[in-house]
């Protein structure tokens, strides 16, 4: 069977979003390899041949998952990066955003943990976590370059990796305070490489 994920672009039947819906919350709290298509059926309601129909099989379901997961990420700064025009405030715009969005990833980040199940580098479910981590590392040299900053590639690593410690930090060690804490962080750096 097909391996492809759902088309982004056509718009989900009923049955299929709520594959994808019940799909989305087996994969993050159970984790990948422990959740099969038999359970994904029956928890949605729907036969085996319609999830195959719908997404051409488990990996096409996965990569749909992780993409509408991106999706929805992305549109969130996005949003509020087109609201913001301080060069400082732009470049915070990804931590100023986790306070809303780590409540609902009490078990950290969805791509982190798919990246630990899928080994294989040419996996199309891995390829979309690659390409989700290099777009914020993208955004923060970007929004770096546009404040000015110094050495931008470097400050960008050091925020990505700030951003990416205030979610493990947030749902491992429960550190509810997380967010704000790195946002700090982060502001000092932001204002040092760009010398405001």
């Amino acid at each position: 069977m097909s391996t492809t994920a759902h088309d982004a672009e056509a718009p989900l039947t009923p049955a299929a979003q709520r594959i994808l819906d019940t799909a989305a919350e087996l994969f993050y709290t159970r984790g990948i390899h422990a959740v099969g298509v038999d359970t994904i059926a029956a928890e949605s309601g729907v036969t085996k041949r319609t999830l195959y129909d719908r997404f051409g099989s488990k990996d096409g379901l996965l990569v749909t998952y992780l993409e509408q997961r991106d999706r929805r990420w992305r549109t969130l700064i996005e949003t509020r990066l087109a609201e913001r025009s301080d060069p400082i405030d732009r470049v915070l715009t990804p931590f100023d955003v986790l306070p809303e969005w780590l409540p609902d990833n009490s078990r950290g980040c969805s791509f982190i943990n798919a990246f630990a199940e899928l080994p294989e580098p040419d996996h199309p479910g891995r390829q979309v976590i690659v390409a989700e981590k290099k777009w914020l590392y993208d955004l923060f040299d970007r929004l770096l370059t546009e404040a000015g900053a110094a050495d931008h590639a470097t400050v960008a690593v050091q925020l990505l990796s700030l951003h990416e410690g205030a979610i493990v930090s947030y749902s491992i060690t429960e550190q509810r305070d997380a967010a704000v804490a790195v946002r700090a962080a982060a502001e000092q750096l932001t204002q040092r490489a760009t010398g405001h």
